[in-house]
């Protein structure tokens, strides 16, 4: 049987949802050559470095993390296991005792599957989603994740963001310990069925980056 392709990618069209914050810049594409003068197309793209689907490097949080152009090829691609968290509600908390009930063995790649694209042109996509409690992201990096990937904005409380007393937890705890974090994949939900797949994620090779957009896609074994 051949192996099927999964696309996890949002694609990266003009004015799409962003992070609303100011040093998330909006997406603006915009035609340069043109067929009817210079007789070729090209566009011209701006984009920050967490548009869309796209990968934390430990330089999001942390000050000496590695850079984006630094990150291991080993660790962005490989055997993943899938995670499925879709029964879980708006604004709730996963906590360690659910991911042991399905994390059985050590593995370096994890997908959280929450069915959370599908809000991604909503404020609740960034208000509502569910998140990693302390104990449940120190369990992942005990048992040895080292990328971290998610249909979700982040893997924090939507509360603990810039200008909270507690800024990005999970974030730190994470990226603290060199475990990278995919966020915004897209059509997660396609794939839950599937207990493990090799996941391919090739973000931006961008000089000294704290993360880049990527292109994520994964392989059903």
């Amino acid at each position: 049987m051949k192996n099927k392709i999964f696309d996890l990618t949002l694609t990266i069209k003009d004015g799409m949802t962003t992070f609303p914050v100011p040093w998330h810049p909006r997406v603006e594409i915009s035609t340069q050559g043109r067929m009817g003068l210079e007789k070729r197309e090209t566009k011209k793209i701006t984009f920050g470095t967490h548009t869309g689907t796209h990968v934390d490097a430990p330089k999001h949080f942390i000050k000496k993390g590695k850079s984006i152009d630094k990150v291991s090829l080993d660790i962005l691609n490989g055997e993943a296991l899938i995670v499925d968290l879709s029964y879980k509600k708006n604004f709730s908390e996963v906590s360690v005792s659910e991911l042991k009930k399905i994390i059985k063995k050590r593995y370096k790649r994890i997908i959280l599957n929450y069915n959370w694209s599908k809000k991604i042109n909503s404020m609740d996509y960034y208000k509502q989603h569910p998140y990693l409690s302390k104990e449940a992201a120190k369990f992942l990096i005990k048992n040895g994740c080292k990328l971290l990937a998610m249909d979700t904005p982040m893997p924090d409380n939507p509360k603990n963001g810039y200008g909270c007393e507690i800024d990005s937890p999970i974030h730190k705890i994470l990226l603290g310990n060199n475990c990278v974090i995919v966020e915004y994949l897209n059509n997660t939900n396609l794939i839950k069925k599937k207990n493990k797949v090799d996941l391919i994620v090739a973000p931006l090779k961008i000089e000294n980056a704290d993360g880049a957009p990527a292109r994520v896609f994964a392989i059903s074994k």
